[in-house]
């Protein structure tokens, strides 16, 4: 995530207007204010407030056409993996359906991205799931972060598919588990995630083992899935 204090004046403009729309400030008429309005708000020029929504509306978030002012679009239309859009939702308290659908995505491509590592080991071997496995080890005990261990986990599965698509979506996978990880964690009553399942998958990727690999991958999203529905009441 960047540093607020680093964006440019634009940039700050488009996280301010996008938490806002996230929040619902704009949501009542559907509208913005229009850009003079806008410049007057966030004091701000208005080529800022022209790039803020070219910006925003590049993330499908809004529409700005002549004569008719700026309208924010229906959540259907965000860039749902955009970062930034992410980021906005998952900060302002996401709901418990959209966790899910995260979690649905990832049981539709951990599982695939484990089996392609098993089927054709990244040359240099599965250095990096070893090095997130023993972090967690040591979260355990205190020593490192279980939060970031267990991200570090995920994203190497991905990375470990030598897919590039599956690859690419290591940022937008790692932004949305830093709250799905807590969450289904708090739920299950833990802090840290549960070692030896995660070196289950680690262990039948290294046997070359693709059935077995995406069997335990399966078995840890799914019961993150099952979290999710009990508090949901399914």
């Amino acid at each position: 995530m960047r540093s607020f204090a680093k964006l440019n004046l634009t940039q700050q403009l488009t996280h301010k207007l996008g938490k806002a729309i996230v929040q619902g400030k704009y949501d009542s008429n559907g509208r913005l204010p229009s850009e003079a309005e806008l410049c007057t708000e966030f004091d701000v020029s208005r080529t800022a407030t022209r790039e803020a929504v070219k910006m925003l509306s590049a993330k499908g978030m809004l529409s700005s056409r002549p004569k008719q002012g700026i309208k924010v679009e229906p959540q259907v239309h965000w860039n749902m993996f955009d970062v930034d859009v992410l980021e906005w939702i998952l900060s302002s308290k996401p709901s418990l359906s959209l966790l899910k659908e995260f979690t649905q995505m990832r049981y539709a491509i951990e599982p695939e991205a484990a089996a392609l590592g098993a089927n054709n080991p990244p040359e240099g071997g599965f250095t990096d799931l070893h090095l997130a496995i023993e972090r967690m080890e040591n979260a355990d005990k205190g020593l490192d972060d279980a939060l970031e261990s267990d991200i570090d986990f995920h994203t190497s599965i991905l990375a470990a598919s030598q897919n590039r698509f599956i690859s690419q979506m290591q940022e937008f996978t790692s932004t949305a588990l830093r709250v799905s990880i807590r969450y289904t964690n708090r739920i299950k009553g833990v802090a840290a995630a549960d070692v030896e399942k995660h070196r289950d998958v680690l262990t039948a990727m290294e046997a070359g083992d693709a059935d077995m690999a995406r069997k335990m991958m399966q078995s840890l999203l799914g019961e993150a899935l099952a979290l999710i529905d009990s508090e949901l009441g399914v």
